[in-house]
This record gives C-alpha cells, structure tokens and sequence, in this order.
C-alpha cells in the first residue's frame, strides 16, 4: 500500500510551447499538484529546443515522482516536416519518465476531450472551463497548453479507473502481446 496520493503528469507536446500538468489521486479526490509551460519560440535551433524540454520535465519527473505519464498523441496532418518535429518532441519529453521506468500512455486529442468535455471537438476554452469545474479552480488565466497537459492527466485518470485498460507498452512486442487481434 503506497503511503501518498498517485500522482500523474500530463502533457501536451509542442515545438513552441509545451504544457504541462500534475494531478494528485487518493481514493476518489482529485487535485491539482502544478501546471505550465515550457516556453520554445526563444530558442531558434530545434535541437536547443529538444534540449530545454528535456532539462525541464526531467527537473519535474524528479522533483514530484509521477506515478504515471500521460501524453497527447500526434494528430494526423498534411505538414509532414511539422509532424517529425512533434515527434520527436513526443520522443524527449517522455524520455525522462522511460529512464525511470514509469509507465507512460498516449491518447488521442479527440479522447482527451471527450474524457473531459464529452464533446471531441470542444475548444480549447471550453476543455479549460471544464477542468476549473471539476477541479473547482478559476483555471481562466492559465495558457491553453498547461490546461491540454492537465487535461491529459485527468483523462488517463478516468480511463484508469475502467476494468481492464493496459495502454503502455514497454516495446512492439509487448504491444503485439497485449492486443492479439489488432496485430497480424
């Protein structure tokens, strides 16, 4: 039995901004730990950029010890150089939860906000507006990308909680193990 809440960090990827947010779990109460952002436009080489969102989640992956990750998942779109470069934003900033062995889940955009909102094409206003209701917190003046982060943990919380969910996958293999009819 552990002695503290769960705690699970979201995160909305970016190669301009990416958000970020903690939630703590214990029993049936959900709060907020942090949120944020880690601000990209200043740094011109998208290498640098790499670098930064790695320093900064692995200095939070230390500091709060996450029990889980969860992230957003690309979306598809016509701009191929614009999708390696979220990519491999994915890639870094779930690189300091695989060092640790903490288990990492992605979800599609449209999932999170029906997790949150019940409507997958809400706003991102109105993903905020929700989360501040459940969280009961004036979340009106944070940046969108801290609320998506949020919004990500607070999803895979709720998906969690249903019977029989695995979503991380340690390799290929384990992915075609856990999903026998999805894979040929």
């Amino acid at each position: 039995m552990k002695d503290r809440p769960k705690i699970i960090l979201g995160i909305d990827p970016g190669t301009i901004v990416l958000g970020y947010g903690l939630i703590s779990v214990d029993n049936k109460n959900i709060n907020l730990v942090g949120m944020g952002v880690v601000s990209l436009q200043k740094f011109g080489d998208m290498h640098k950029r790499l670098s930064r969102i790695f320093s900064h989640l692995d200095g939070i992956v230390n500091e709060f010890k996450p029990d889980e990750v969860a992230i957003e998942a690309q979306f598809f779109g016509k701009d191929v150089q614009a999708m390696l470069k979220l990519g491999r934003a994915q890639g870094v900033a779930i690189t300091p939860a695989v060092l640790r062995d903490i288990p990492v889940f992605e979800y599609a955009p449209r999932k999170i906000k029906v997790s949150i909102t019940g409507n997958g094409d809400a706003s991102k206003e109105q993903v905020a507006m929700m989360l501040g209701k459940i969280l009961k917190l004036d979340l009106s003046k944070q940046p969108p990308d801290a609320t998506d982060g949020l919004a990500a943990a607070l999803c895979h919380h709720y998906e969690s909680q249903k019977p029989g969910v695995d979503k991380s996958y340690s390799s290929w293999e384990d992915f075609a193990k856990k999903n026998p009819g999805r894979v040929k």
